[in-house]
């Protein structure tokens, strides 16, 4: 019987020190996920980061990554990240050739999604977006009409938000 994959986000708090995220991330590799996006941070404690990873499972193989990765010596702490107990966010950064009456539309476009012209020049710009995946994929799709160079995305991070948010 096929069951379907979700896209999962966990938030795993672990030692500061070096290795750590290989053997986080080879936990994850030998059992078979494959992990869409990945982001470690040094955390408020210098002893500690915090590594957001994002994969698809379903729930029972997600239940058993999570409880396989919790017995790593390394890992404090592990938390699922869902829509209602977390904010996320990504940065995205775009490297757009444009023309000198482009530059208009373009800016438009930038302002309505609430993005940074971060570098210009006579014939391109450099684009810095923040917000949630789905914002960052509208821009791109519109975005789409232009002479797109590069693409950068950071991955996805998340927090746990507070109760009084919720």
């Amino acid at each position: 019987m096929y069951k379907p994959l979700k896209k999962e986000i966990v938030s795993v708090l672990v030692d500061n020190q070096a290795n750590v995220l290989t053997r986080v991330v080879s936990m994850f590799g030998r059992r078979g996920f494959n992990i869409d996006s990945l982001t470690v941070s040094a955390t408020n404690d210098p002893t500690l980061s915090r590594i957001t990873i994002v994969f698809n499972a379903t729930e029972r193989s997600m239940q058993q990554i999570i409880t396989q990765t919790e017995k790593l010596e390394v890992v404090k702490s592990i938390c699922l990240l869902n829509r209602e107990n977390a904010l996320y966010r990504e940065l995205l950064l775009i490297k757009v050739n444009n023309t000198d009456a482009q530059r208009t539309g373009i800016k438009e476009i930038v302002d309505v999604y609430r993005g940074k012209i971060v570098d210009l020049s006579r014939g391109s710009m450099i684009i810095e977006l923040t917000g949630t995946p789905e914002k960052l994929d509208g821009f791109l799709d519109m975005m789409s009409t232009y002479d797109i160079v590069e693409v950068c995305r950071t991955g996805l991070t998340g927090i746990e938000s507070s109760p009084d948010y919720r």
